[in-house]
This record gives structure tokens, C-alpha cells and sequence, in this order.
């Protein structure tokens, strides 16, 4: 008899974005995407963090001051870096699962590259311009997104 208490896709997914957190160096928003083929294969991951070659030393991660003084000029989303970070031909009829609903920004990336499905955990800046102009977005493309719901599991890596 197979094992019965197996995570479901949603679960898997959405615990390969919440892992792909724990690499960000932000240390107040930590956010983890993965992208996902129609076939339920993991094409792509990514966290939000500088660009390659910008030190996380010596770039700001202040939230407030001027604009070259905090990290919203310098950090790349999670959601653009899995689908920089990806190095196949195509992601057409993919699934990102995110632990943050994407900005615009990474809205009209995720557009772009053909995926069809957003699957996010969090929706805090619902009310702010980028994620109302996002949803926009996302609507008139036709691509779906939906709030994953948590099962209540916990477990635990020993790495």
C-alpha cells in the first residue's frame, strides 16, 4: 500500500518557494518563487536578492531615506529572478507559485514568458497601486491567479 499523507502539487510548490526564502538576505521582506511547467515540472526558482555582482554588503537594505539610499532601486524580485534564472526555450502554460502577490513589475515579466497561472500565498499590498495594477494586468491577459490556502503542516528539514 502507498503512503496516504503525501503533500498534494500545491503544497510541494508553494514549500519550494517558502525554502527558496530562507536565501534572500532581506531582512524584512523574504520572498520565494517557483515556476512550474503544465507537467508539474520545477523549471525554475528564485528569491529576491541584488543582482550578481552587486555585493548584499554593500548595497542598501534600508526601506526608508531617498531612493539610492534604500533596496527598491537595487533588488531584483523573486519572481523576475526565477525567470531570469531559467534556461530552457519557452515557458508557455507554466504556473509561478510565489509567497508574495508580484508587483507590476513582475507582472509584466510573467506575462511576457506565456505563464498562465500566479499561485501566491500573501497578498498584503493589495491595496497599493503596483499589485491593483498588476491584478489589471493579469486579468486583461487572461492569465488566472489564486490565493494558495495552507494545509496547517509543518515540516521540518535537518539540514
Amino acid at each position: 500500500m502507498k503512503k496516504q499523507n503525501y503533500i498534494k502539487w500545491d503544497e510541494y510548490f508553494m514549500g519550494i518557494a517558502l525554502l527558496s526564502t530562507e536565501r534572500s538576505k532581506d531582512p524584512n521582506t523574504s520572498v520565494g518563487a517557483c515556476i512550474v511547467s503544465k507537467d508539474n515540472k520545477i523549471l525554475s526558482v528564485g528569491y529576491n536578492g541584488m543582482p550578481i555582482g552587486c555585493s548584499d554588503d554593500e548595497f542598501p537594505w534600508d526601506r526608508e531615506g531617498s531612493n539610492l539610499d534604500t533596496k527598491y532601486f537595487y533588488v531584483c524580485h523573486a519572481e523576475l529572478n526565477a525567470i531570469l534564472n531559467y534556461t530552457g526555450t519557452h515557458m508557455n502554460d507554466s504556473k509561478i507559485y510565489t509567497t508574495l502577490f508580484p508587483c507590476n513589475e513582475c507582472t509584466k515579466a510573467i506575462i511576457q514568458k506565456g505563464i498562465t497561472e500566479v499561485v501566491y500565498m500573501s497578498d498584503k499590498y493589495s491595496e497599493t497601486d503596483s499589485v491593483i495594477a498588476a491584478k489589471r494586468m493579469l486579468d486583461a491577459a487572461g492569465v488566472k491567479y489564486r490565493q494558495y490556502t495552507p494545509i496547517g503542516r509543518e515540516i521540518k528539514l535537518n539540514l
